[in-house]
């Protein structure tokens, strides 16, 4: 880790619904020397915060333009439909996009996924915010379609969900702009991997094993000549035993004579 590293710190912007406390518990373990502060952004300003360079990364919502950003996936959510309690749909453990035929349902301006508009009857107007949008669930004239983390984020005690379960999913990737990938973004890129710290794709300093004057390695272990067992000739020196005697190996070598047979009397 350089000087320079050690006195900067790494900027992480996230949207509504991510959490990414793990990820942030897990850098301030490996790099306590370098702080990772977050910048929560709205869903739709993600990308311009990071093509003007206010943070290094972010936790964003697909798609984005992948012509400019270097992204890697990480989960998709559920989609559920948020009602008020006593809402006839309470009554299904899940629903489908024609059980909401019939339904009002908000069209939020920072709506987070990848349609036209959301089924059912259109809503007499667009709330600016997904948050607005929940206001006016909670007032009876409409339902909403959202990530379940957005759900959860602007809980009421009056709402409640159902998973829906054929509609389009939102999906949370790991973002950066593709020309400014630093030894950071790395760092950052093996934590949400789910690397280990001594991963070999992980970035970490390895100091080079000392060497001899003969460029190999030094110590007991590198470079000794094992000894020769004792009792058993290796080497030269089983080949100069064999020379001295050829028979060795056999049992008369060893010292052992073979007995005549005794006659009967």
């Amino acid at each position: 880790m350089t000087g320079s590293e050690e006195s900067q710190a790494f900027r992480l912007a996230y949207v509504p619904g991510v959490t990414p406390a793990k990820w942030v518990r897990i850098w301030n373990e490996r790099l306590p020397g370098i702080p990772l502060n977050l910048l929560a952004v709205p869903a739709a300003e993600a990308s311009d915060v990071l093509r003007a360079g206010k943070a290094d990364a972010g936790l964003v919502r697909l798609p984005v333009d992948r012509t400019f950003f270097s992204a890697i996936p990480l989960y998709a959510e559920t989609t559920v439909v948020v009602v008020p309690k006593d809402h006839v749909i309470t009554a299904a453990d899940e629903v489908t996009v024609e059980d909401l035929a019939d339904e009002v349902l908000f069209h939020p301006l920072d709506d987070v996924f990848d349609w036209d508009r959301p089924p059912g009857e259109p809503a007499f107007e667009r709330p600016a915010t997904t948050e607005d949008a929940v206001e006016l669930v909670a007032a009876g004239v409409g339902l909403l379609v959202v990530p379940q983390s957005l759900a959860r984020l602007y809980h009421r005690k009056d709402l409640t969900y159902r998973p829906l379960v054929d509609a389009p999913e939102s999906s949370v990737a790991l973002a950066w702009p593709e020309d400014a990938t630093t030894d950071l973004v790395e760092d950052f890129i093996g934590i949400v991997r789910g690397r280990s710290v001594n991963s070999s794709r992980g970035r970490k300093t390895q100091t080079p094993e000392p060497k001899g004057k003969a460029g190999g390695r030094t110590g007991d272990a590198a470079g000794a000549r094992r000894k020769p067992v004792a009792g058993k000739a290796t080497g030269k020196t089983a080949g100069k035993s064999a020379a001295r005697n050829p028979r060795a190996g056999s049992d008369v070598s060893k010292g052992a004579k073979r007995r005549k047979p005794r006659r009967r009397a």
